[in-house]
Order: C-alpha cells, then sequence, then structure tokens
C-alpha cells in the first residue's frame, strides 16, 4: 500500500528496503520502473495526467527529497527519503555481482560517458553497455541506441518529468530492460560537473537549499514549494 503525498502514491520505503526490493524483483525476473519524486514532480502531477498516471502505474514511487518525506510525516505516515544519488551509489556494486549491463542515457553530450568512468573506477566489475546524452524528445534514434545496446538497467538523466516521460514511452520497445531509474543529475555528479552536497547538507535535508544557492536558477522550478507547503497544511487541518 502507498502513502499518498497530494494525489501521488510513494512506497514506504527507506533506502535498503529500496534496494531489497529492486533486486528482489530483478532475481524473479520482474521489471521494474522505478520513479524517484520530489514535490516539484508532485505539483506537476496534480496538473498534469499523463505524469500522474505514470506514477500510479509506476512499480515503484519514492521520495527524492525532504519535502516529501516531512509532508508525508505532516499527513500521518511518514516515509523516508531515497535519494536518486544515494540509491544510485547502493544499487550499482550489487548490479555488478548479478552481471547486470547498464546504458547511461541523458545529461548533456559526454556526461554520461564520464559518469561511466566514475562508475568503473568505483565498481571494476560494472558492466556499461553504452552511454549516449540522447534527447527526451527524440524517441526513435533514442530508443534504437538503447535497444540495440541491449542492456537490462537504463538509468535516465533527462530531469523531471521528461525522463518518467520518456521511460513510459518506450519501456516496451526496450525488451532487455529489466530495470529502468529516472535519475536527474545523478549523471553530473558522478561526472563532476555538479559538487556533492556536504554530509552534514545531506543529513539536516538541505540538499534543495545547497542547489539553489548554487544555481540560483532553480528558483523558477522552486515555485512551486510554498504552494506545495500551503496544500499539505490544508490538508493536515482539513482532510481534504
Amino acid at each position: 500500500m502507498r502513502v499518498d503525498v497530494l494525489g501521488v502514491g510513494f512506497d514506504d520505503l527507506d533506502l535498503t528496503a529500496a534496494v531489497d526490493r529492486i533486486l528482489e524483483r530483478l532475481d524473479r525476473g520482474e521489471r521494474t520502473f522505478l520513479i524517484t519524486a520530489n514535490p516539484e514532480f508532485v505539483m506537476l502531477a496534480r496538473r498534469d495526467d499523463e505524469l500522474a498516471h505514470i506514477a500510479r502505474e509506476a512499480d515503484l514511487v519514492v521520495p527524492d527529497g525532504t519535502g516529501v518525506a516531512v509532508a508525508s510525516s505532516l499527513l500521518g505516515s511518514a516515509i523516508p527519503r531515497v535519494p536518486g544519488r544515494l540509491l544510485v551509489d547502493a544499487l550499482v556494486p550489487l548490479l555488478a555481482e548479478r552481471g547486470a549491463t547498464l546504458f547511461l542515457l541523458g545529461a548533456a553530450p559526454g556526461v554520461a560517458e564520464r559518469a561511466a568512468e566514475t562508475l568503473r573506477r568505483r565498481v571494476p566489475d560494472v558492466r556499461i553497455a553504452g552511454s549516449y546524452a540522447g534527447s527526451a524528445d527524440d524517441h526513435g534514434d533514442t530508443a534504437s541506441r538503447v535497444r540495440a545496446a541491449a542492456p537490462s538497467v537504463v538509468l535516465v538523466a533527462f530531469g523531471m518529468p521528461k525522463q518518467e516521460q520518456w521511460i513510459a514511452r518506450n519501456l516496451d520497445a526496450l525488451p532487455s530492460v529489466r530495470l529502468a531509474i529516472g535519475v536527474g543529475g545523478v549523471f553530473d555528479q558522478l561526472a563532476g560537473v555538479r559538487k556533492v552536497p556536504p554530509a552534514l547538507v545531506h543529513r539536516l535535508g538541505l540538499e534543495w537549499l545547497w542547489r539553489l544557492i548554487r544555481e540560483p536558477w532553480r528558483w523558477r522550478r522552486q515555485r512551486v514549494l510554498p504552494l506545495f507547503v500551503a496544500l499539505v497544511l490544508r490538508k493536515r487541518m482539513t482532510g481534504r
């Protein structure tokens, strides 16, 4: 059963449990589409029927940011954060042990390749089937490249919500893929393009503020946060 946060259902899993669930599904031969969602995703899904449907149909939905975790607590069913960066860090060594092959799709040209090199240094046994910047809007060529590489895992870094939309529209045409995850800015962090927040910032749940200070342009995306907070508080007080 999922925990509802303003219309988007989240699986009540911490990082360890999320990794375990993914591996269990892989071991059973089940395909998994996992979404790491933040308040911006929730607010988009409230006005975008396609995105709301994608979230309902995804196999796993976990809270990437502090906002969703705090909101769930205020609404009476606290769920922990499962940041995409930490999820990838935890998963890759275990996927390598299973012989899974990874395809890194998205980010700016050259970034996925640099991220792949970082993964190879960290996890020498990891098998990278390919990496490609691609385009969220060019489904034909991009999907063809992934299909030709025949990976078992595809990590997609087109940014939210394009990465989730790309996976939903193309997964059925990628028969080798058993696990697909939208990973946002994880490639940028692996490639060294974007600095990883200090441990203290992570513990305090202030990654959003860290990113805003370093990337002021993000304020446009975060304009929905006050409304997100207001809607959560209203639901807490009224139950609606």
